[in-house]
């Protein structure tokens, strides 16, 4: 995209008309079945830790063989990632939305017939590539359709879906688990009723008319454009712009290399100390002199979906960068007292571990929300895409290197460790993190030039 101006669209004139009820509707719709898809990635995640020692009963595996399918998913999502934004960058959002939420409804089914550790490695990797896949479609798309003044808040709310999901598969599984005598498969299995519907629902979706502008199918773009977008964003898809080249190189290029490095780290720096202390909250506020690990780790995974509903909340209010770059300097502090404190005070480190868990969760929202907007219609796939894998990266090495570093290190120093990671993000983010509230997203996504 060439350079716009940044003066946000309220100040252009008079606030812009309600949305008719037809493109309120549709927006709604789409808002939907693009949450449905993060509801089914936290599904499929919450579900397997309960289920894990079954599985490992039944299949006679060793303790690697568990780490091997517990990461399947989330090895699948850092491929499926960058693979879905240059495919949809490519050949389109709309029928990638399709095909790969028809790919994850094939391998959704074929849990419940694998019978070897093997298969089910299988099927959850490439159950991971159709979310990483989905990640990189749907939020271009949201973005790409939603009007300025709802963006960030359409796009903020698809991580509190993931929460829910995830919330819903633990329970779910659970209560299976202790009441009944249901098989494993049948457990990961049930996430195919979920996806049946959102597949359903996803079928009609029109295509982006960016996309196609930036394809030069003008004619299609426009016609679209009048019957989904409101007048603002009709007036803003016609911004002069250079048919530029997608893929991957595109990202680093001078005009895109900052906004790349922002949302990777920012996004890294989110996950990567909450998945370190979400996956072992339980074991981790026990070593730290905290009985009831379950009941702490319970209020915590609940002050997430609280903090991510605040992020929903006030994101167009307050602004993008408020809700971004203070939650970082909150979680070091807050890290750094669990670290220093640990013998002190059990009733400290719980509140700190509540306070990270808050402030954590309303910046994680914006994960959603900067990528679909940094990035011009030619590459806001493979951007979307690059920053997933990337945080996949976090997501993993949060998960499986915290238990080591508590063994080897102690836990006051891996929460130094995790304190020093959310410093990072927030050094980071209080350089390049921009202000994108309240513009439209040719101008949102405006290059800059970095050295």
């Amino acid at each position: 995209m060439t350079e716009t101006s940044t003066r946000p669209v309220a100040a252009a004139g008079t606030p812009p008309p309600p949305l008719s009820t037809k493109k309120r509707r549709f927006l709604t719709k789409l808002s939907v079945v693009i949450a449905g898809g993060m509801f089914i990635d936290g599904f499929i995640l919450g579900s397997t830790g309960v289920v894990m020692p079954a599985i490992s009963e039944d299949l006679g595996l060793s303790s690697a063989g568990e780490g091997l399918i517990a990461a399947a998913a989330l090895l699948g999502i850092f491929f499926g990632g960058p693979v879905g934004g240059y495919l949809a960058d490519r050949f389109g959002r709309k029928s990638m939305f399709t095909i790969d939420l028809a790919l994850f409804l094939v391998c959704s089914v074929a849990q419940f017939f694998v019978s070897e550790a093997w298969q089910l490695v299988v099927v959850r990797f490439v159950m991971g590539l159709a979310i990483g896949a989905d990640y990189s479609i749907g939020w271009p798309l949201l973005a790409e359709f939603a009007p300025a003044r709802l963006r960030g808040r359409l796009l903020a709310a698809q991580e509190v879906a993931w929460y829910v999901g995830y919330l819903v598969s633990y329970a779910v599984g659970y209560a299976l688990v202790a009441s009944t005598s249901v098989g494993w498969t049948v457990i990961l299995g049930l996430s195919t009723v979920p996806t049946v519907v959102v597949l359903l629902l996803r079928l009609g979706t029109p295509e982006s008319p960016r996309w196609l502008m930036s394809k030069g199918r003008t004619e299609e773009a426009t016609s679209l454009a009048r019957e989904y977008l409101e007048e603002e964003d009709q007036h803003d898809l016609q911004t002069p712009a250079p048919r530029t080249e997608g893929g991957f190189s595109r990202l680093f290029s001078p005009e895109y290399r900052k906004a790349t490095i922002f949302v990777s780290v920012f996004w890294v720096c989110n996950v990567t100390p909450y998945f370190a202390i979400g996956a072992f909250a339980p074991t981790v506020l026990e070593l730290l002199g905290i009985k009831d690990g379950l009941s702490g780790a319970l209020a915590i995974n609940g002050l997430v979906v609280v903090g991510s509903l605040v992020s929903v909340l006030l994101i167009e209010r307050v602004g993008r960068r408020k809700l971004a770059v203070p939650p970082f300097w909150i979680s070091t502090v807050a890290l750094v007292v669990i670290a220093l404190f640990a013998d002190v005070s059990p009733a400290l480190i719980l509140v700190c571990f509540l306070v990270f868990s808050l402030v954590n969760a309303v910046s994680t929202a914006l994960s959603g929300v900067y990528p679909g907007e940094v990035f011009p219609t030619e590459i806001r796939g493979a951007g979307v895409g690059f920053a997933t894998a990337a945080s996949r990266v976090g997501a993993a090495a949060g998960t499986f290197l915290m238990p080591l570093s508590a063994e080897g290190l102690g836990i006051s120093t891996t929460m130094l460790l995790a304190a020093a990671i959310s410093l990072i993000g927030g050094i980071v983010s209080h350089r390049l993190a921009p202000e994108t509230k309240g513009l439209t997203l040719s101008q949102a996504c405006a290059p800059t030039h970095s050295a």
